[in-house]
């Protein structure tokens, strides 16, 4: 197998890039391998491939994914310069800055987002992918059916989930699925990331914030919330939380919410990775209060406000 640079340089050249003067490999990504490559023109561009493809068609809907919240959102992203079923190459992004004024804008970038693109009808067009998973992004009017069969109970015949949880495990989650009407408000779709989390989140050449490999479908709005809340950002986010929850009127129990919705997440994490990271062990903590016969205590977790 290729080490990280050799592969990138090889889908470079298969792609026609062949001023190539060095490649800078980068990490943060689980999935695929990425870096920056320095042309003879002094350009410097971001790369990305998969030592084994999931398949065809996963640059293509991550590229139709980077349109989407730029087209439909107003979300600063990536110029796409190339993209086949081997590569992915796009235009460079700048760290982003290390200072709640950031983020405040970040909190306005999402607000944005997910109140100007309202959609009668949870899904996507076709799937896409969530690393090297696919995302099955069925059309459903529902979205309790459509978050617990496309983005919970989906995951559990994948053989690293079948590994990892236990019949106890999936009935407790199918209980927890079956109570979903019960736990969480019931909002409409609108268009989200799918996968925001600290990494994916990045600036423009004017400190804006740009946003990263996506995995877009319409559904709820805290999804993208979740993601980001349970993910460890750094602490200068909490401007971000605050002012987002400001900016969509974000009712007091949104925080008691996180855990169940990053269920979806945690699944996909455990799917493709031989360490999950502590996923199954938060899994398994979120699905406490559903182990009982009966299903939980309405005491014992959060009421959807109407």
């Amino acid at each position: 197998m290729l080490d990280p640079r050799s592969l990138l340089v090889e889908r470079l050249h298969s792609a026609g890039v062949t001023d190539l003067v060095s490649i800078e490999p980068v990490t943060g990504g689980l999935a695929a391998t990425a870096g920056l490559a320095h042309l003879s023109d002094g350009q410097v561009i971001f790369v990305k491939a998969f030592a084994e493809p999931p398949s065809d068609d996963a640059f293509v809907t991550e590229v139709e994914g980077l349109g989407a919240l730029r087209r439909l959102g107003g979300v600063a992203t990536p110029d796409v310069i190339l993209a086949d079923e081997d590569v992915l190459i796009l235009s460079v992004m700048r760290p982003r800055p290390n200072c709640t004024a950031f983020w405040e804008q970040l909190a306005h970038v999402l607000a944005r987002l997910h109140t100007g693109t309202a959609h009668p009808r949870f899904g996507w067009h076709r799937d896409n992918w969530l690393g090297r998973r696919r995302q099955v992004n069925t059309w459903e009017d529902d979205g309790f059916e459509f978050f617990a069969e496309h983005r919970l109970l989906r995951w559990l015949d994948e053989p690293r989930v079948l590994a990892a949880l236990d019949h106890a495990d999936r009935l407790a989650l199918e209980r927890l699925c079956s109570r979903l009407p019960e736990l969480l408000p019931d909002k409409p779709p609108c268009l989200t990331h799918g996968d925001l989390w600290a990494q994916n989140i990045l600036s423009t050449a004017d400190g804006q914030p740009a946003l990263i490999d996506p995995a877009v479908s319409y559904t709820w709005a805290e999804v993208d919330l979740a993601h980001l809340w349970t993910t460890a950002p750094p602490p200068e986010a909490r401007a971000f939380f605050d002012r987002y929850a400001e900016l969509t009127h974000l009712d007091g129990q949104w925080r008691k919410r996180m855990p169940i919705l990053q269920l979806r997440q945690h699944l996909a994490v455990i799917a493709q990775f031989d360490d999950d990271r502590g996923a199954a062990e938060q899994i398994r903590s979120t699905l406490t209060p559903f182990r009982r016969r009966h299903g939980p205590d309405p005491a014992s977790t959060p009421a959807a406000p109407r």
